[in-house]
């Protein structure tokens, strides 16, 4: 199975792959390719996507990763596609959402060209070098190190969650799923720099800041509210006795939340 580096890895590189692959689809539409260009693409068998269907769903996909791996440069990103605060628009408030609109400003009674198209160009590459950024930041082997371990740690408590399940003991497995699901949440916590008011923090106070900053979304944060609840149902007292089944729904949960909140 493959470890959270290794998924992550896949990820970013996939990301800068076709943000690449938009770029020069950006320029070709700008000013063209040059035709040996053109051709080595061909040979490569590499198909340009249309810039317009296709950069919506990249940059959704790159603000998730950028938010979680590199948060310091998230407002810079978000600012190449769009600016809220402009007085006008002229090519240095150029935005890739202006591009999409195919917006053209033109001065004067010549109606001298002030901002086109090609001002999104720099503001495309601009977003692929934050990318890019985002993948060295795998090349430090101090962050192989902390994730690996602590990824294959998890990976064996959880192990040891499962045989105590099957066994019959499924409040001490739920219990170690627990204490799991609650490390990685503060563990994604403390990576984003967010802090808790509490001195002792549980995992409905670590999902719920990481909702509040958009580290996850509607879903996933009833996802893990659910898994919290089992939790409390394995660790608690309550109307009911937790089954096997609620032990074996918590472990595979905390397992997906691991490999996908980061």
């Amino acid at each position: 199975m493959k470890s959270n580096i290794e998924m992550m890895k896949e990820e970013v590189t996939e990301l800068k792959k076709r943000g690449h692959h938009l770029y020069l689809a950006m320029i070709d539409d700008v000013q063209g390719l040059p035709d040996d260009f053109k051709k080595q693409l061909e040979e490569d068998e590499v198909t340009l996507p249309n810039f317009n269907r296709s950069y919506d769903s990249w940059y959704s996909e790159s603000l998730v990763v950028i938010k979680q791996l590199l948060p310091d440069r998230v407002d810079d990103f978000i600012k190449q596609y769009k600016q809220e605060k402009r007085k006008e628009i002229d090519f240095l408030t150029y935005s890739i959402s202006d591009y999409l609109l195919g917006v053209r400003t033109t001065r004067g009674y010549e109606q001298k060209v002030v901002a086109d198209k090609s001002a999104a160009v720099g503001k495309m590459e601009m977003q692929t070098s934050i990318l890019a950024a985002v993948s060295k930041r795998f090349e430090s082997k101090l962050f192989d190190i902390q994730e690996v371990l602590q990824a294959d740690l998890f990976d064996s408590e959880l192990s040891a969650a499962r045989e105590l399940s099957k066994k019959g003991f499924v409040r001490g497995a739920g219990a170690i799923a627990g204490v799991v699901l609650e490390k990685h949440l503060g563990h994604v916590c403390e990576t984003h720099n967010l802090k808790s008011r509490k001195k002792t923090p549980s995992i409905s106070d670590f999902y719920q800041l990481l909702k509040e900053h958009d580290i996850i979304d509607t879903p996933k944060w009833r996802f893990i509210q659910h898994l919290g609840d089992l939790r409390n149902l394995c660790d608690h007292p309550k109307d009911r006795d937790p089954t096997k089944e609620d032990a074996l729904e918590l472990i595979e949960g905390v397992e997906k939340v691991i490999k996908t909140v980061y």
